[in-house]
């Protein structure tokens, strides 16, 4: 290369003349110009001066290492019980630069020395240059490697850690598990473990001598975890390091890890798992999930502001959080999926068919409503009835020349008014009955209010019209007060005149329940799954359970698996309203059913679910929820009580056990019994049931001291034994006034008796004298009455009472007496007192108690 000057080699170098000169100067070069002329040893000397004042040749790396690592695997034993054992290995290698010094004395003590001509120098001296800068080039090239392995080995030794904290978690979990097993020595193991630790150490060999050139001897150190104190040896973990003999160049040291859980390898990736969230999960159960420690997810939750324990709960939406932030993935658990899922299996699809109209009949108590329908019927079923009233609802089936009917009674009583409900919730049109010679009743009035409630259709049906005191039009009157209108006036509702004695009437009230039925265009799909509700359930001592269901959609057969509330069964057999044996029963049909393993509440739905696990479950998990409900109602009066209590004394209970014939019985009884009580005074039912009354029963009110009560049930031989040999009340029953007047009059006896004040006399002071036995004596006038000496008195100043006590001594003429009758005068000593003065009036008083009523 020809030779420049220094202005040329500032233009080149991108620096001012006069900064390049200053910069020569100082490298000892002899220029001061900006035409002078550089040569390429100048330049060279120029170039190694900067290079020592920026102290780029004492910071150039003298030695480059590079490190590698590979990972492998490395599988042990044959078959399922093979395990696959992790092989690390890491390579390392180092390159040493030497310097120009080194170089020139290696370089003159392999050549002879000789002279050389001018063309030889100047080939040694570009050879050298050569040399020289494919050492930069090469120099460049091993700092960008020394950098990128560098950081390759901080991210590997980053992914390390984290996997060693990961496994660090799952063998905490496993040894919270494995807590009660006894610690097993690491010189205990299985032969699968020496014959893993004997492959891994052959492989570790085996890399080594591929790496470095020849056989290196391997050394193989376990680190086992056996010091916890309740490990088995199955978490340990091993560690094989190799260290080759090589000095200065390389150092290889090849790791394996072995992570150990539960007898399998645990992964060293991370997880990502399915968490199901419902409405409340516990921090706990959330950790347990997500397979990571109970204080990882409590550090999450403090990052949120949500300060929990491992035992307390936290919302869904927290979880949700809680979850995602952890990389986890959520599914939302509804509390109630169970029941989602029968409810989506029991939609039904296809086009409705025509039904028969369900039909209530409601009204007063004793207005005629079951005789109605018996003379549908042409039966008697009425003169079974304990008293002439419906104990329980019934239905019913009538067959007639236009269609079927189906009709159901409910009871007219006020205790039935929840049995009256449930009949206005499954029934298509109500049929109201009404005695024209008694008219509008309360229970008229509350039916009524069901049927509008329901949003169900009436017909009104004017009963009792072959009476000489029936007045029709009264009860229009009186229905139109509570906004019935008949169609004759511009209602919608049609009014019937009959008679249930001689029939007048009947057919014209059927032909009006087939047009309403038509007008409503009722449907439903026969071909699907039975679905209807519980009209009543009892337990007959020798069929079992049996239950009265409408089917309202879909077709009940014999065999189907079904559940009705807590309880569930197949359908053993089926009979309709008439005691025959059906096999099938569709739409709008009451039939009763027999194999459900209880009695299930009336008004409880009945569906045909799949299998009999399916129906465990979901009654289960109903019966939980019952319990639960149940619980939290009991907790709560507890704690009423308790305030209520405090400062009144003790509340008095009647404690009683309920047994009767049938479900819809109990529920009215009981809702009534508890109706009955203030807050001095009520009834506790501490069992209840259907059915007859057994020895459990009875052992069950002697611990609590309890009286027992029978509804259209007996106590059976051993109880019977019990209850009189202890001596417990045991009362029967058919009729519910009496039993709800009986428990009246119970309650009202345990009543706190009410304490009356009379006012016997009123004396006034006309004058006071000072005596030294009595103190102060009032001479006093008997205005009213008497006065006595061993009753209380009152002091009264200008009509204020301002002291109350006894009197200390009565005297007339100097005389003690008893008592001082009206106008007479006496001198009252007033006890503990002695601030009376002339005007006062001494009043005398009485205390009685007088028996009290529950209202």
């Amino acid at each position: 290369m020809s030779d420049v000057t220094v202005k040329q080699l500032a233009e080149t170098v991108g620096a001012s003349v006069d900064r390049l000169l200053n910069q020569m100067q100082e490298a000892g070069l002899p220029h001061s110009k900006d035409d002078e002329a550089v040569s390429e040893e100048q330049k060279q000397t120029l170039l190694a001066h900067l290079k020592r004042s920026h102290g780029s040749e004492e910071a150039s790396p003298r030695k480059i290492t590079l490190k590698r690592t590979s990972v492998g695997t490395l599988k042990t034993g044959q078959g399922r019980t093979g395990r696959n054992v992790k092989v690390e290995v890491r390579r390392k290698r180092t390159y040493i630069k030497r310097s120009e010094p080194e170089a020139e004395s290696a370089e003159s003590a392999a050549a002879p020395e000789k002279v050389v001509s001018q063309s030889e120098l100047e080939r040694a001296r570009i050879h050298d240059e050569e040399q020289k800068r494919q050492a930069a080039e090469e120099q460049a090239r091993a700092e960008v490697a020394a950098r990128k392995a560098e950081e390759d080995q901080r991210r590997e030794e980053a992914r390390l850690k984290e996997e060693q904290e990961k496994a660090e978690t799952a063998r905490a979990t496993a040894e919270q598990s494995k807590a009660n097993k006894a610690p097993v020595k690491a010189e205990e193991e299985d032969p699968a473990a020496k014959v893993l630790e004997a492959a891994v150490d052959a492989q570790v060999k085996e890399l080594a001598s591929e790496r470095g050139g020849k056989r290196a001897k391997g050394k193989t150190h376990e680190k086992g975890r056996s010091e916890e104190p309740h490990r088995d040896g199955k978490g340990r973990r091993h560690e094989l390091s190799l260290k080759s003999d090589r000095r200065g160049r390389r150092k290889a040291t090849p790791r394996v890890r072995v992570e150990q859980l539960g007898g399998e390898f645990a992964p060293t990736g991370f997880i990502a798992r399915e968490v199901e969230v419902g409405d409340v999960i516990s921090v706990g159960d959330l950790a347990q999930q997500m397979a990571i420690k109970a204080g990882e997810v409590i550090k999450q939750l403090m990052g949120l502001g949500v300060m929990a324990t491992i035992n307390q709960v936290v919302d869904q939406d927290t979880a949700v959080l809680v979850v995602n932030e952890m990389g986890h993935r959520v599914k939302i658990v509804h509390e109630d999926a169970i029941e989602q899922a029968l409810e989506k299996s029991l939609q039904v699809k296809g086009e409705g068919e025509n039904r028969s109209p369900v039909v209530t009949v409601m009204g007063h108590v004793d207005h005629g409503k079951t005789s109605l329908l018996d003379f549908i019927r042409k039966s008697k079923v009425a003169s079974g009835e304990a008293g002439g009233i419906t104990q329980h609802i019934g239905a019913y089936s009538v067959e007639m020349p236009s269609g079927r009917i189906c009709f159901i009674d409910t009871p007219g009583h006020a205790a039935f008014t929840a049995m009256r409900a449930r009949g206005a919730r499954v029934t298509d049109i109500v049929i109201l009955v009404v005695a024209a010679d008694d008219g509008v009743m309360p229970q008229t009035v509350e039916a009524i209010q069901h049927a509008k409630a329901a949003g169900v259709p009436m017909i009104v049906a004017i009963n009792k019209c072959d009476l000489e005191g029936a007045d029709p039009q009264k009860v229009t009157n009186e229905l139109l007060a509570n906004e019935v209108v008949p169609e004759k006036l511009g209602g919608d509702t049609q009014f019937i005149e009959v008679s249930a004695h001689t029939g007048q009437g009947v057919d014209e009230l059927l032909e009006a329940i087939l047009l309403q039925a038509e007008i409503l265009e009722l449907k439903a799909v026969k071909d699907a799954a039975g679905r209807g509700v519980v009209i009543e359930s009892r337990l007959d001592r020798g069929r079992g359970p049996v239950t009265t269901v409408l089917i309202q959609n879909g077709t009940l057969k014999l065999g189907d698996m079904v559940i009705a509330g807590e309880n569930h069964g197949r359908v053993r057999a089926m009979l309709n309203d008439r005691g025959e044996p059906v096999k099938t029963a569709g739409p709008s049909e009451p039939v009763e059913i027999l194999g459900i393993n209880g009695t299930p509440a009336a008004g409880d739905d009945l569906s045909t679910i799949t299998n009999e696990r399916a129906a465990r479950e979901l009654a289960d998990f109903r019966r939980g929820k019952t319990q639960d409900a149940r619980h939290e109602l009991q907790q709560a009066a507890k704690l009423e009580n308790m305030f209520a209590n405090m400062g009144d004394g003790q509340k008095r209970v009647l404690k009683m056990v309920l047994k009767t014939d049938v479900r819809g019985s109990l529920e009215a009884i009981t809702q009534a019994l508890i109706a009955m009580g203030n807050d001095e005074v009520s009834v506790n039912v501490l069992g209840q049931g259907v059915g007859g009354i057994t020895e459990t029963d009875a052992t069950l009110a002697l611990t609590y001291g309890a009286a027992v009560f029978g509804f259209n049930v007996r106590a059976d031989n051993r109880a019977k034994a019990i209850l009189e040999r202890e001596g417990v009340d045991l009362r029967y029953y058919s009729v519910i006034y009496e039993l709800l007047d009986d428990v009246k009059a119970a309650l009202s006896g345990m009543l706190a008796p009410e304490v009356r004040e009379e006012i016997i006399g009123v004396a006034e002071v006309r004058d006071v004298f000072r005596s030294p036995r009595y103190g102060q004596v009032a001479g006093c006038m008997v205005l009213e009455g008497m006065v006595l000496r061993n009753k209380p008195i009152r002091v009264l100043r200008d009509n204020v009472v301002i002291f109350q006590g006894e009197l200390e001594s009565l005297r007339r003429f100097k005389e003690d007496v008893g008592e001082v009758r009206n106008a007479t005068e006496c001198g009252i000593g007033v006890r503990n007192y002695n601030d009376v003065r002339e005007g006062d009036l001494i009043e005398v008083f009485d205390t009685r108690e007088v028996a009290r009523e529950l209202a």
